[in-house]
């Protein structure tokens, strides 16, 4: 069990603490309860997220307490990114929004019913002034400097706003609430779990250990998976987007995908791995890690015909004989019989930016009637019909 449960976990802190804390629970006959917080600050779930949610939804087969710790009060305060500025704070209403759909894919991993959903408005919103003071004073902003991004940011000069420093704080105060035993999340989130056990220690609790799992790198191999790069598969990605999005990473990440992404026994993901060292296809075993990833969160007869799908559309057919999506030119919004490509991309591809339009149309990215179009102010006739690519999944037939 215990090597199940450290399994593709980058970081255990302190490095025994969980056969400790399972051997606690052993010895107490107790459940232990693990803590996953995670701020609402965007409306879809990613294989990225998956990562952290598959290994709690390990412990929760194993019959452990999984607390969901939506930050309802910390999204509307703006976090530290990671980067060099802090993230814009959400409203109330946009909060709300977020944590419901959150809460509705999550069931595409975890058994929903068996898993506990807390708000952290809760309490954090029930502090009062004097209060905030006597938590802050717990930690020395020595300590805050600690986490790496703080201190690039101060040695580089670059402005760290005050509410940015008591982000830690406020979410190493949840793991105080919910008396937490284990908190998970990505290898990013290392200082402020390790701020949760602080805490603890300094409440006189029993304090929690971390356990940290890699991040998943996006489509394009380098940056982490990330909506705001545009680098996704979204757990509610339909099966075919799904199965040719996974059949885009590059070579590279194979492994990768296997370790994090599939639910291959260790044996199947060994044997993978032994193929692709031995010279196998890498389009082979890609069709089988995009086959397991659209069975999980669809069903094995959706990952079937995607596959199917897959190889009538961009294997066995050329441009003139894809089957494409029509679309008829009434049903676009303020279409003229002229636009520019970017406008006519934006309004076939609307979960795009114009900016990612441009960039994709300057790169080669889009074809009309299989000719690259590299000027994203081109003007367009629609009076006749015409066959659209955009990018390497997305086909259109203007009708």
């Amino acid at each position: 069990m215990i090597n199940t449960l450290q399994e593709n976990v980058a970081i255990i802190l302190p490095e025994n603490g969980l056969e400790e804390k399972l051997a606690q629970a052993k010895e107490k006959n107790r459940t232990l309860s693990i803590k996953l917080g995670f701020d609402p600050t965007a409306p879809d779930l990613h294989l990225g997220h998956a990562v952290v949610l598959k290994k709690l939804k390990e412990f929760q087969d194993l019959g452990h307490r999984i607390i969901i710790v939506v930050g309802s009060f910390t999204a509307r305060i703006g976090d530290p990114t990671g980067k060099n500025k802090a993230r814009k704070p959400l409203s109330a209403e946009e909060v709300q929004h977020n944590a419901q759909t959150y809460i509705n894919q999550l069931s595409k991993v975890l058994d929903i019913e068996k898993t506990e959903i807390v708000f952290n408005s809760d309490w954090l919103d029930a502090l009062d002034f004097s209060e905030v003071i006597q938590l802050l004073s717990k930690v020395t902003v020595a300590q805050l400097m600690h986490r790496n991004d703080f201190n690039k940011r101060f040695t580089e000069n670059t402005p760290i706003a005050m509410h940015e420093l008591l982000y830690p704080i406020l979410q190493g105060f949840d793991s105080v609430k919910i008396e937490c035993d284990i908190e998970m999340g990505g290898t990013d989130q290392l200082f402020n779990c390790t701020m949760g056990r602080q805490l603890q220690e300094i409440h006189q609790m029993p304090a929690q250990i971390v356990m940290c799992m890699p991040l998943l790198k996006g489509l394009d191999g380098k940056e982490k998976m990330s909506k705001s790069l545009n680098n996704i598969i979204g757990l509610t990605d339909e099966p075919n987007e799904m199965f040719g999005k996974t059949m885009s990473i590059p070579d590279a990440m194979i492994e990768e995908f296997i370790d994090l992404t599939t639910d291959f026994s260790a044996e199947e993901k060994n044997r993978l791995k032994s193929t692709i060292e031995n010279g196998e296809n890498p389009m082979n075993i890609k069709k089988l890690i995009a086959k397991n990833i659209v069975s999980q969160y669809h069903d094995d007869e959706a990952a079937e015909n995607a596959e199917l799908f897959f190889n009538n559309q961009f294997q066995n057919k050329n441009f003139d004989e894809k089957s494409f999506e029509p679309v008829s030119i009434l049903s676009l919004h303020h279409i003229e019989n002229k636009t520019t490509l970017v406008e006519l991309c934006h309004q076939l591809k609307n979960d795009l930016s114009k900016s990612a339009i441009r960039r994709l149309i300057k790169s080669g990215g889009i074809q009309i009637d299989s000719e690259k179009i590299l000027d994203p102010d081109q003007e367009i006739d629609l009076i006749k019909e015409i066959k659209i690519k955009i990018g390497k999944r997305n086909f259109f037939e203007l009708t």
